[in-house]
């Protein structure tokens, strides 16, 4: 009978690690062995040059340039996207009024606000980079408008076209697409939670920020560090954006290429593929690290309810 057993679960998982392996760890093997190659990305030939593109990666001042960008947003995206997403789902849900005898409930309407926060889950990133292109433009733009309508005139910042300013427009733009779906992912969790344990909290003479502190977040902390693997993964990618939305793209100067479109641009435009794959594989490396560390420090003893 075990025999059997273990022939019938084998049956079934041999056909996805088939693909699996074919599709995902195929791709991998591949692009590292192109690394250690001249490839153009056009021509079938291409011969073995070692660690020429990794030396001359470490020693790429654009590269750097691009790893700095991407750092920064890796520290700053997933906390202000998931630090706004939780503050909006916990006013939606426990940052109401107290009404009809409960100790807690959530703004009126609150299904109505949940649907507006999704909504530029709904466009494509495409559309959402080119609708803040258009709002960013200094001349006609709907931001510098806006500040022309309020006596503002004086502030008519370049946006993207400064390089001070140009990768913190990009970050916002990132943050106001995603958050959304953050506030209806923790919304979700946040329902599920006992509302006892607020009213006890709340008995005991703990006001809201006390119990979102020692409530909610203990409570939601396995969705919590499993969307910040999420972000940082968007953070170090980011090239839709960049690509619509950028001078250059990438720049100006630079100040807002990433090492996703570096990438794309070493492919692409330059013709060296064996480089763009040994860029590709310190990107891996970068997501790998990056979710380890996440997955450790965030670990800690699951509490149940």
């Amino acid at each position: 009978m075990q025999h059997g057993k273990y022939r019938f679960i084998v049956g079934f998982l041999l056909l996805p690690l088939v693909l699996y392996g074919v599709f995902v760890i195929s791709p991998f093997i591949q692009a590292i062995y192109y690394s250690f190659t001249d490839w153009t990305g056009l021509s079938s030939d291409f011969k073995m040059v070692g660690f020429k593109n990794y030396q001359h990666m470490f020693k790429d001042d654009v590269f750097w340039t691009s790893v700095g960008h991407n750092v920064l947003l890796l520290l700053l995206l997933p906390l202000v996207t998931l630090g706004l997403g939780l503050f909006f789902a916990f006013m939606l849900n426990v940052g109401g009024r107290r009404r009809k005898n409960a100790a807690v409930a959530g703004v009126r309407g609150s299904s109505f606000y949940k649907i507006v926060y999704f909504f530029p889950q709904v466009l494509s990133i495409a559309i959402v980079a080119l609708l803040f292109q258009f709002a960013y433009n200094p001349n006609s733009g709907a931001i510098n408008s806006f500040l022309k309508a309020i006596g503002l005139d004086s502030v008519q910042p370049e946006w993207l076209g400064d390089p001070q300013l140009a990768l913190w427009c990009v970050m916002a733009v990132m943050v106001w697409s995603n958050v959304g779906f953050y506030v209806v992912l923790f919304s979700a969790g946040m329902s599920s939670i006992p509302k006892d344990y607020y009213e006890a909290a709340l008995l005991d003479g703990a006001n809201r920020i006390q119990s979102f502190f020692k409530i909610t977040l203990p409570l939601l902390w396995d969705t919590v560090q499993t969307g910040w693997v999420y972000m940082g993964i968007m953070a170090l990618d980011g090239f839709a954006v960049v690509q619509i939305m950028t001078v250059g793209p990438g720049g100006p100067d630079y100040s807002t290429e990433l090492l996703s479109f570096f990438l794309y641009t070493k492919a692409f435009r330059d013709g060296q593929a064996g480089y763009a794959t040994t860029l590709g594989v310190a990107l891996l490396i970068v997501t790998l690290i990056f979710a380890g560390i996440v997955m450790k420090l965030g670990r800690r003893e699951r509490l149940e309810f």
